[in-house]
């Protein structure tokens, strides 16, 4: 179009108000292209850029710069990098840093960003977490390799309110009764939980197999502590300590192959020095772990502390008629609990004939002498 304009003026001789009506556009476009015409012949006519000479608000090149030092840190030492971890970090130097917005898409310029089919929101996703540190910590065990080809096992404690890291502490195997060293020395420094969620394994509970106690479940009836399970094949429910795994172990992918135990939990004290401190978590509006941890009071066991070794501890189901079987001197009892209960995974304490029956919350739905003279110890009349 604007070779026709041009033209229109410099060759037919028409006013530039007669040519501006006719192509829709302002006069001033009109005498502007003229004097480009005039001042650069046809390369005066090519299209220019509308970029402003200057943006005021753009971030300043350092910063850029310092935005990709920080991204290409981080991924090199296996940190969560995304544009709010890297906002954090700036905001820890300066004081200040560019909207999380402006980070990602300097990071997508540069390259940095590969795209991603669309996820779900994250406001459709369900989340459960504890409202108070130590209210509940979850607990399980995964594996690492050595350089020398062994494989080692790695226990790791985190709290579910503030995701820190009680624990993180390695072994060649982990037996039951290092599981309860490892979890008495957790509670010397932050103190002991109320509850403790694991898996089923065999260093955690006796349930599936002897039908005795480990000494974990030991422990926490001593202390008044409520052990809580998941469901067999259902590693979600311990989703918090599972997520924690692979961001260690994404950490130790882009670390020097530890070559011994001792090696690794040098490596593992590292990590979780800085991930308690100096990581910022995005489940806590990224405030560190550490941060969220202290920013509450703590909660502390509810349940009444078993002080005599001689006792049981057994989790159940209450069937659909709302009752409990427990033996007794090689004889079976039936407990009635109740119809509304039915179905409800229950925690049964029996200590001599003092037997106490709670739920996965804590709360007692009976707690009565057994009379082991019947068969049937049926609910009190209220």
């Amino acid at each position: 179009m604007a070779q026709l304009i041009v033209t229109a003026v410099k060759v037919e001789g028409r006013s530039k108000s007669e040519v501006a009506r006719t192509y829709g556009v302002s006069r001033r476009w009109v005498i502007t292209l003229v004097k480009r015409y005039d001042a650069e012949g046809d390369a005066g006519l090519e299209p220019r850029s509308r970029r402003p000479r200057n943006s005021p608000n753009r971030t300043p090149i350092g910063i850029e710069n310092e935005i990709i030092e920080i991204r290409k840190t981080l991924d090199r030492e296996g940190h969560e990098a995304g544009a709010a971890t890297i906002a954090f970090h700036l905001t820890q130097r300066h004081g200040h840093a560019p909207a999380v917005s402006a980070i990602w898409r300097i990071l997508a310029a540069r390259g940095f960003v590969t795209p991603q089919p669309h996820k779900r929101p994250r406001s459709s996703y369900i989340r459960f977490a504890a409202e108070q540190p130590n209210e509940r910590w979850q607990t399980d065990i995964t594996h690492w390799t050595l350089s020398t080809g062994t494989d080692v096992e790695i226990m790791n404690i985190i709290d579910d309110h503030s995701r820190v890291c009680i624990a993180s502490i390695a072994r060649p195997v982990f037996k039951a009764t290092h599981v309860d060293t490892v979890f008495r020395q957790a509670t010397q420094r932050f103190g002991d939980p109320q509850k403790l969620l694991t898996d089923n394994g065999a260093v955690f509970t006796g349930r599936y197999r002897s039908g005795g106690r480990v000494a974990l479940e030991l422990t926490l009836a001593t202390r008044g502590i409520l052990p809580v399970h998941s469901r067999p094949y259902h590693p979600q429910t311990c989703g918090k300590v599972e997520r924690f795994h692979q961001t260690l172990k994404k950490w130790l992918a882009r670390q020097p192959r530890a070559t011994t135990t001792a090696g690794l939990q040098h490596q593992l004290d590292t990590f979780a020095d800085y991930y308690n401190h100096q990581r910022p978590h995005r489940a806590l509006d990224r405030r560190t772990p550490i941060t969220a941890y202290t920013g509450r009071p703590k909660a502390t066991p509810t349940l009444e502390p078993f002080d005599d070794p001689h006792y049981r501890v057994r989790q159940d189901v209450v069937d659909p008629y709302g009752k409990l079987t427990l033996r007794h001197n090689s004889r079976l009892h039936h407990i009635g609990i109740g119809r509304r209960h039915a179905n409800r995974a229950v925690v049964i304490l029996v200590k001599d004939l003092h037997i106490r029956i709670i739920d996965s919350d804590g709360q007692a739905l009976r707690d009565f002498q057994l009379d082991p003279t019947r068969d049937y110890q049926p609910q009190p009349k209220t």
